[in-house]
């Protein structure tokens, strides 16, 4: 259960199911309750419950696969190679800043003209 500690409630949760996987409650291959289950249990919302999970696929404790749930990764397995996706979210960013930076020089351009306009 989230406790009002100040401490956001999906890092609570994600702290309670990293002890689990460390201490051995939850073994690698074991997988994770539903997000739903998880929900119930902690007494949560699913975006928060989602929010835990993701911080540990981060870390790389837990992985998904696709329809079958997510599950406690093996220590001992490599996790998985993502530094070019990183290297690719990094260049979409960047490419999505530079648009975003002409959209708003135009609408800037764009709303100068028409405030010139409406002051004759």
């Amino acid at each position: 259960m989230v406790q009002n500690t100040g401490r956001p409630g999906y890092l609570q949760i994600a702290d309670d199911l990293r002890a689990q996987i460390r201490g051995g409650s939850l073994a690698p291959g074991t997988p994770l309750p539903s997000t739903a289950q998880l929900a119930e249990q902690y007494d949560a919302s699913l975006s928060v419950v989602k929010m835990a999970v993701g911080i540990l696929r981060n870390e790389g404790l837990v992985i998904g696969q696709q329809g079958k749930g997510v599950f406690v990764r093996d220590a001992e397995e490599p996790p998985p190679a993502s530094g070019d996706e990183v290297a690719e979210l990094r260049a979409a960013v960047q490419d999505l800043s530079v648009r975003l930076a002409k959209v708003e020089e135009q609408l800037a351009t764009s709303t100068t003209r028409r405030s010139g306009r409406s002051s004759q």
